[in-house]
């Protein structure tokens, strides 16, 4: 998938790109300059790669448990002009929490969120769609653990999974000081939550993003969000 300025492969993956995923690298902050970024279950590496486009940061790290997208990753990583600041561990988040030194001004995720109930025979599509790989609260608790002190952590989940999340992620001392709740169109409901974390207690600031007005009309705040990226907005 060709972007402005990268070029995505995805063949391998078993999670292919999605709006989730660029939404979230488009939205996620780089308003406090971060100098080091970890993208968590990174897949195509697509994230990643909207924020070394978008930040001066020396230090992006990306971590995939997954063979077939940790070495498309990879491959997407040295394939773009940023290539020297991108780096992918081929691990559990576990394990690199464990034996990173490194702490992240900005930690990025867009974790699995189906529930084991819908398993399916496909491993690699199970781990790169379903919770049981990736829990929510061993997120937040490494996330926690991997951020510095003014460090920011963003994600995307389900809106109905919004209010349990937040009270989870207090837990590990982070506070939510952004969400932004998306839409498809004006008449369909919530679909997915962005969320913004620190380990300060802020006033919290709350939008709204709708995609479309109708099939293929995109909306001017989504259009203002990712043209960016997308090569026809």
């Amino acid at each position: 998938m060709i972007f402005k300025q990268f070029t995505i492969n995805h063949d391998r993956c078993a999670m292919k790109i999605g709006t989730d995923g660029v939404l979230l690298g488009a939205w996620a902050t780089i308003k406090h300059n971060p100098t080091s970024i970890l993208d968590i279950g990174t897949g195509t590496g697509i994230i990643a790669l909207q924020l070394a486009q978008r930040s001066d940061a020396e230090l992006i790290d990306a971590v995939e448990i997954e063979d077939n997208a940790y070495e498309q990753a990879v491959e997407n990583f040295e394939n773009s002009p940023w290539g020297d600041r991108l780096f992918c561990y081929h691990t559990s988040l576990e394990e690199f929490a464990n034996e990173i030194d490194e702490t992240y001004d900005l930690i990025v995720s867009n974790p699995p969120f189906y529930s084991e109930d819908f398993l399916s025979n496909n491993k690699a599509r199970n781990m790169a769609r379903f919770t049981t790989s990736l829990p929510f609260d061993m997120l937040l608790k490494n996330a926690s653990a991997l951020l510095t002190e003014n460090g920011v952590f963003t994600t995307i989940i389900p809106y109905k999974e919004e209010e349990g999340f937040i009270q989870s992620a207090e837990n590990y001392n982070l506070f939510i000081n952004k969400i932004c709740r998306v839409k498809g169109t004006p008449t369909t409901e919530i679909k997915r939550s962005l969320l913004e974390f620190s380990f300060r207690k802020n006033t919290i600031e709350t939008t709204e993003l709708i995609i479309e007005n109708q099939r293929h009309n995109y909306t001017e705040d989504y259009i203002n969000l990712v043209k960016d990226f997308y090569l026809k907005m």
